[in-house]
């Protein structure tokens, strides 16, 4: 028998942070997988026509749900994200929509056993 359920939000949390303008740091957030419509939009945006790099600030503002207690990312707050989280965020997207889970199936050498494990994020160990 299929499992069925599909999950569509994942949770993520930034290494450093995003400091909003009142001074309150935002680390957790839920991501949404992402739709045709959120690829088409971009092709239709000016901000991307104009510079093509924007598109995936673009992309991920419509995408990310939750951060902190921010439940609207625009991309003028992820253009102040540090470097690190942006590049965090660009790869859990596409870890998320081109997995489906950040979980992967894998098996010991030693005992054969199978089990599900994370997977790590460049950098991570």
């Amino acid at each position: 028998m299929h499992d069925t359920a599909l999950t569509t939000e994942f949770v993520f949390s930034l290494p450093r942070g995003f400091m909003d303008e009142a001074g309150q740091l935002h680390r957790e957030g839920t991501m949404r997988l992402a739709t045709a419509r959120d690829e088409l939009m971009l092709q239709k945006d000016p901000r991307v026509q104009a510079q093509s790099t924007y598109g995936i600030l673009l992309l991920l503002s419509q995408v990310i749900v939750r951060l902190g207690t921010l439940n609207t990312v625009t991309p003028a707050d992820l253009e102040c994200l540090f470097t690190q989280d942006f590049a965090y965020l660009r790869e859990f997207y596409n870890r998320v929509n081109q997995q489906g889970h950040t979980t992967i199936a894998t098996q010991c050498p030693q005992c054969a056993a199978t089990f599900e494990t994370e997977l790590p994020l460049a950098g991570e160990s």
